[in-house]
């Protein structure tokens, strides 16, 4: 089966789960128009859930954190939401604070499990349920979450090298912006399989100094001219790269991975040539539906499976409708 074929199978699977989730969540009273609220309303205990990232705000974060505050209001669950700005060590303190505040559910992003492992064990121990967003899949379990919400990154990776070959490109410069993030690495190897020579990874500063970090694509390429791909992995890099490519007088061509709408609005005018979506408002905002479903009702999401929200594709296809989409804050 192809890499698209199996994107899509997983995406109906993802579907079928979250279907259910919905049904579910109607039948004990938790959506529809006039969601519970928290209080003697509802006669529920008052939930909170820490939302824990490797998050830095940004054009992507920010959205993943939206999604994660929508649901807690429409659910009457109280949402703290934190970034580490990709320091591992951040993000374990964060989890103890969490742990040792009680909450009633964590949802975590992991790039770096190896470093976050043991404060989710000790959440583990204290009878925190978890569900792993955005980054580390191949961990999940072992972590002890019920479920990862968030896209296959090699699979992703996979079909971002297939549309640069069909676009002809032979030569792809995989950009990556944070050190250590095992899910950025994957897409790179999945975008690989697509060239018979490989992609050259390139680390960069990302996207904490985006000034450095386009200087640092721009001299690539002048000492490279042969690259004719930049496959980046974030929304504001792309943007960066972008900017590289003109002042670079190069002809490679741009993907990238993430949405902002400086990206959305490069592939409207044909900067870019399209951007894996996976969809970061769903994996803040479904990880509090599940969590409050856990909380209150037992009930868990999944069956051992991830519950996909990606990848899919934006291109100058369909650009507008994502805008629209962008502009209300759901992508």
């Amino acid at each position: 089966m192809t890499a698209r074929g199996q994107v899509a199978r997983r995406r109906r699977v993802a579907s079928a789960l979250l279907l259910a989730a919905v049904a579910g969540a109607l039948l004990v009273g938790i959506g529809g128009a006039s969601p519970p609220r928290a209080g003697a309303a509802s006669g529920r205990k008052p939930l909170t859930i820490a939302v824990v990232t490797h998050g830095d705000g940004g054009s992507f974060w920010s959205v993943v954190q939206r999604g994660a505050e929508d649901a807690g209001r429409e659910l009457g669950v109280r949402v703290r939401y934190s970034g580490s700005s990709n320091d591992p060590a951040r993000q374990a303190r964060l989890i103890d604070a969490a742990v040792r505040a009680h909450v009633d559910g964590l949802a975590v992003s992991a790039p770096n499990p190896t470093a976050i492992a043991p404060a989710l064990q000790r959440a583990v121990a204290a009878g925190i349920p978890i569900v792993n967003l955005n980054s580390g899949a191949d961990h999940s379990a072992e972590l002890g979450a019920f479920t990862h919400v968030g896209q296959n990154e090699f699979l992703a990776g996979q079909g971002a090298g297939e549309h640069l070959a069909a676009a002809g490109a032979t030569k792809v410069l995989c950009v990556i912006h944070e050190q250590d993030n095992v899910g950025l690495e994957q897409r790179c190897g999945g975008a690989a399989t697509a060239f018979a020579s490989g992609v050259e990874r390139f680390q960069v500063t990302g996207s904490r100094d985006l000034t450095a970090t386009r200087g640092e694509i721009e001299s690539k390429l002048r000492n490279d001219p042969s690259i004719d791909a930049v496959l980046t992995l974030d929304p504001d890099v792309a943007i960066a790269a972008r900017d590289a490519v003109a002042r670079a007088g190069s002809r490679a061509r741009i993907a990238t991975f993430d949405l902002s709408a400086d990206v959305v609005d490069a592939i409207k005018a044909g900067a870019i040539l399209f951007a894996v979506d996976q969809q970061q408002y769903l994996q803040g905002y479904l990880p509090v539906v599940f969590l409050a479903l856990y909380a209150r009702n037992g009930n868990t999401t999944g069956g051992g499976l991830p519950v996909l929200t990606g990848p899919g594709f934006v291109t100058a296809a369909n650009a507008d409708q994502v805008e629209r989409l962008a502009k209300a804050g759901t992508r």
